[in-house]
């Protein structure tokens, strides 16, 4: 009996210890005061000035301009006004779910892929296939 009782007690410390550091481990997701999160705006598609032309898949596009939104519990809004050869204007918004890992964001997209981004101070710098999007807040 007395033996049942020692490993119940390691068992429980065990447990006790575990819940412990899982609540000290660091918080993936900004808490909104660490100053990355916000709305930051486009400000440079691949070095160039928005707005700026780009061609993707074949066809050239003018990123008239674009919004990035990162939000502190885990969600980011991209937000991006192109004009298609046509010249209408196309709002085009999509929204993710992110990790923060030191100044390095990594977005899983809904319905799409995931990419990674920076942020440094007011700049927030993302790779999306190929294309460099550049954001101030």
């Amino acid at each position: 009996m007395k033996r049942q009782s020692v490993i119940g007690f390691i068992i429980c410390a065990i447990c006790v210890a575990t819940c412990f550091v899982s609540a000290c481990k660091k918080q993936e997701v900004g808490s909104g005061t660490d100053g990355f999160t916000g709305v930051y705006t486009l400000i440079s598609v691949n070095g160039n000035p928005v707005p700026s032309s780009i061609t993707h898949q074949g066809v050239t596009l003018s990123v008239r301009s674009g919004t990035f939104t990162i939000n502190a519990d885990g969600t980011c809004i991209s937000k991006t006004v192109f004009a298609p050869p046509s010249g209408s204007e196309v709002a085009r918004e999509v929204s993710a779910t992110y990790t923060k890992d030191g100044a390095t964001l990594t977005m899983k997209w809904k319905n799409a892929g995931t990419t990674t981004g920076t942020v440094e101070g007011n700049m927030f710098t993302m790779d999306n296939e190929g294309m460099v999007f550049v954001y101030k807040k």
